[in-house]
């Protein structure tokens, strides 16, 4: 038995997945990310308990949130920095902000900062090639960066974490 459920509000939505869907097997990338908006990650426990609610075993799971790349497979930090790596972002100046990124927080691609504020990723297209370059905080687009502009966009997480 899993140590992992879903919260209530969760489980509601998870079951409105489940009527939305013909084929159970439909419903595993909505509740992988169901998983991934209540703990930050998906969980080996959690994958046991997706499996388990599908009709899956957790190695089928595992192959899906292991192919996905917008599945964390581990603890990330509160701000998740997802820096665009593909050819229109290069061009424009990905790879001096990946240099900015270990310069200023220290971090190379798939590191968290011992702190547990920051993960940085690299990531395949995020689909706004004309903002290049672009990373996505937490979710949240932001595009063509500068390294002042990514400072400033930092800055503002670590302020707002200082203020609480």
């Amino acid at each position: 038995m899993s140590s992992f459920k879903f919260t209530p509000e969760n489980e509601i939505k998870f079951q409105e997945y489940v009527s939305r869907y013909p084929i159970i097997d439909s419903v595993m990338l909505p509740a992988l990310w169901l998983v991934q908006e209540q703990i930050g990650w998906v969980s080996p426990e959690a994958m046991v308990y997706v499996a388990d609610r599908i009709g899956k075993t957790p190695i089928q799971v595992y192959e899906v949130a292991t192919f996905y790349t917008m599945f964390n497979l581990k603890p990330i930090g509160k701000y998740h920095i997802e820096l665009c790596k593909t050819l229109s972002c290069m061009l424009n100046g990905s790879k001096e902000l990946k240099k900015h990124i270990k310069d200023t927080l220290g971090l190379e691609p798939g590191q968290t900062s011992a702190d547990g504020m920051f993960t940085f990723s690299e990531v395949e297209c995020q689909g706004a090639c004309g903002d290049a370059p672009m990373i996505a905080l937490n979710n949240v687009y932001h595009g063509k960066l500068t390294k002042e502009s990514l400072d400033k966009i930092i800055w503002e997480c670590k302020k707002w974490l200082l203020e609480l």
